[in-house]
């Protein structure tokens, strides 16, 4: 990421992708968290959106989690702990692998899922009302194609 160069590599002037990306990221952590703290979610940290975002009401293991969210398996392991420590999941034996454990949000967990959902959904219903309809879902569209290209991209030697 090189900053806000008007000019330079990449199509047109402008930020590149890197930091727009990191913009929009942040800005809407920032919103969603602090919204959540608003509404009685206020002991939970952005960091923790890597496991609460891909959690599922009947569980996940957590290397799926760290899969997911692009983290090491210790981090989602610590995060897990804390979301743990505060009721918001609970580690089960998984049906399917007894051996394996399962990451199910809690009573509280899945409130925090509704609520964060709803959040999610107004920021992005202000952003749609903004660009219009199908202007946002083509936005949408290839943003989710660029991180996908990004991610194989990352992913090749070398």
């Amino acid at each position: 990421m090189s900053g806000d160069r008007q000019t330079g590599p990449g199509p047109g002037p402008g930020p590149d992708l890197g930091v727009l990306a990191a913009r929009v990221l942040f800005s809407v952590q920032r919103e969603l968290f602090a919204t959540l703290a608003e509404r009685g979610f206020d002991d939970i940290l952005p960091r923790s959106g890597a496991v609460l975002a891909h959690l599922r009401p009947e569980g996940i293991r957590a290397s799926e989690l760290a899969r997911l969210s692009g983290q090491h398996k210790q981090v989602v392991g610590t995060l897990v702990d804390d979301l743990e420590r505060l009721d918001y999941v609970e580690r089960v034996p998984d049906p399917a692998d007894r051996r394996a454990k399962l990451v199910r949000p809690t009573e509280r967990g899945l409130l925090q899922m509704e609520t964060a959902a709803a959040i999610m959904r107004a920021i992005e219903e202000r952003h749609a009302q903004s660009l219009g309809e199908e202007t946002y879902a083509a936005f949408k569209k290839a943003l989710g194609q660029v991180a996908r290209a990004q991610s194989a991209a990352a992913k090749r030697p070398g």
